[in-house]
């Protein structure tokens, strides 16, 4: 049998770059993607092969799962967890940017699907991972964006999961809660790039600082919990269809649920040091 192929998007740092190393590890022959190639140079020495991509340009997409299925014939894994976190009052960023947050988190993930889709159902097998966020289940002011793309990534896999089923696909959900990477410095600059002045100011300034406190803390897991969970998602004869990992992951998302609206929002008010 030949060895099976896995492509993971982000690969450059964090959750992506551990994801690929944990998949090689395991036998699987990783494509690395990432828009900029010379980041991939530690992996490429690991055996990853790197890959150029842009999930938001469709030509840069197909080429590169071309690629794939001209160099090893099948695609048996797909990691979809390319993204970033756009922050800021919802009435101060602009539509361009809520649509750019959508084009990388949510529309990049689902074309890269239908790309890989007919050849896992040529197979008769394959794994779609998708990486949302316990930011998926929960929601903090100034992260309207943020969460609408997760919260949408959520339901599509879920309606997914119900169409490829009879392929032999399985479609699995990766909600990560905090995680030591680049994400909280990016989403508090978004932030205080578009609402540090005005009607918001207040309230972007607790925020972001809690967004850099958070990234800078040492409680955050490493990116290898993560990869971790889409190890044993995609190597599961029968996966679960979400795995909730990483710091704070189980009690957030149990918390959301037993709480009325109001009162976790009181909660998150209070956990970010919002003024009342």
């Amino acid at each position: 049998m030949p060895a099976k192929t896995a492509l993971v998007t982000g690969a450059s740092s964090g959750i992506g770059e551990a994801t690929a190393l944990k998949l090689h590890e395991l036998g699987y022959t990783v494509y690395g993607a990432a828009r900029r190639t010379a980041r991939l140079a530690t992996l490429a020495d690991r055996g990853i092969r790197p890959l150029a991509m842009d999930v938001t340009h469709d030509a840069s997409m197909q080429t590169g799962i071309d690629k794939i299925i001209a160099e090893t014939g099948r695609i048996d894994v797909l990691v979809n967890n390319a993204g970033y976190g756009s922050y800021g009052a919802l009435e101060d960023v602009p539509l361009d940017e809520g649509r750019y947050q959508f084009e990388v988190n949510v529309f990049g993930a689902i074309r890269l699907t239908q790309l890989v889709l007919p050849h896992m159902r040529t197979q008769r097998s394959g794994t779609v991972v998708n990486v949302t966020s316990i930011g998926g289940k929960i929601h903090t002011p100034l992260g309207g964006w943020y969460h609408g793309t997760k919260f949408a990534l959520e339901a599509l896999s879920d309606c997914l999961r119900l169409e490829a089923k009879p392929f032999g696909i399985d479609v699995v959900v990766i909600e990560p809660g905090g995680i030591a990477t680049e994400w909280g410095a990016i989403a508090a600059d978004k932030l205080e790039k578009s609402s540090t002045s005005g009607a918001y100011a207040t309230q972007a300034a607790a925020v972001a600082s809690s967004l850099r406190s958070e990234a800078n803390t040492n409680r955050n897991s490493p990116p290898s919990v993560i990869a971790d969970a889409i190890a044993k998602a995609v190597t599961a004869r029968r996966p679960k269809t979400r795995y909730a990992s990483g710091f704070g992951a189980h009690p957030l998302i149990a918390l959301r649920r037993l709480l009325p609206d109001r009162t976790f929002d009181t909660v998150i008010s209070r956990a970010i040091g919002l003024p009342r």
